[in-house]
């Protein structure tokens, strides 16, 4: 299978702090990856850096492609759709506008229009509130819905950073279904940033351990999962 994202001596920047320190990982066509890691191990911004939403050096390819000469705005035009922490939908506007929104680059309007529908397909209860404010969702509504305007970017790579955050177990589930779903029917790739290792590890096919910005572990999901040092530490077993 061949890569569709592959990152190389990847290092990121707030300031004069190094946040990243050389990571080099790849994600395969149609794959699902998992970066797993503690709070503050650098995962929200691996995927901010691959957006190009931090100083970065080293190397990001899509498809073969450097990402690294280009704006946030011409990275989401590659079709990398970034659903960040804490949804970052547009409160005031309606759900329907929201998802208008996420096909901005286009202009082909009967395929933005059936693209709707997909989502609506997915996310049937975000047809019932399509005319409803944003801000009016609940959480889980409100990740849906920031899934879903991804989604009509028509994007080869969905990046996800802690899409359980705040929801109830069972819209969880419900939530990661519905990922798995998308994956095997539209072949959408998924670098997924998650708390819950468990989670992450049954959607994913590869997974990286990140601590203080630095991969420590790598390998299958079903490797990862039998590696004491991520059970102990991170699925409490």
């Amino acid at each position: 299978m061949s890569h569709l994202l592959e990152v190389t001596g990847l290092e990121a920047s707030y300031g004069h702090t190094k946040a990243l320190h050389g990571l080099d990982f790849s994600l395969d066509q149609g794959g699902i990856t998992t970066i797993l890691g503690a709070n503050g191990a650098g995962k929200t911004t691996t995927l901010r850096a691959i957006s190009g939403m931090v100083a970065r050096k080293g190397e990001v390819k899509l498809n073969g492609t450097s990402l690294m000469s280009i704006g946030t705005a011409d990275i989401t035009r590659q079709g990398v759709a970034h659903v960040p922490e804490g949804r970052g939908t547009f409160v005031r506007m309606s759900t329907e506008d929201n998802l208008k929104l996420g096909a901005y680059s286009r202009t082909d309007k009967d395929g933005i229009l059936e693209d709707m529908e997909r989502v609506f397909s997915y996310f049937p209860i975000l047809k019932q509130r399509r005319g409803q404010q944003a801000g009016t969702l609940s959480g889980g509504e409100a990740q849906m819905l920031a899934v879903g305007r991804a989604l009509m970017l028509r994007p080869k790579l969905l990046l996800l950073d802690e899409p359980s955050f705040g929801l109830a177990p069972l819209i969880v589930q419900e939530l990661f279904e519905i990922l798995k779903r998308i994956n095997e029917a539209e072949g959408v790739s998924m670098l997924l940033v998650e708390q819950n290792a468990a989670l992450a590890l049954d959607l994913a096919d590869q997974a990286y351990l990140l601590e203080t910005g630095n991969i420590v572990i790598s390998g299958t999901s079903e490797s990862i999962l039998e590696n004491e040092t991520v059970r102990r530490s991170y699925l409490g077993y």
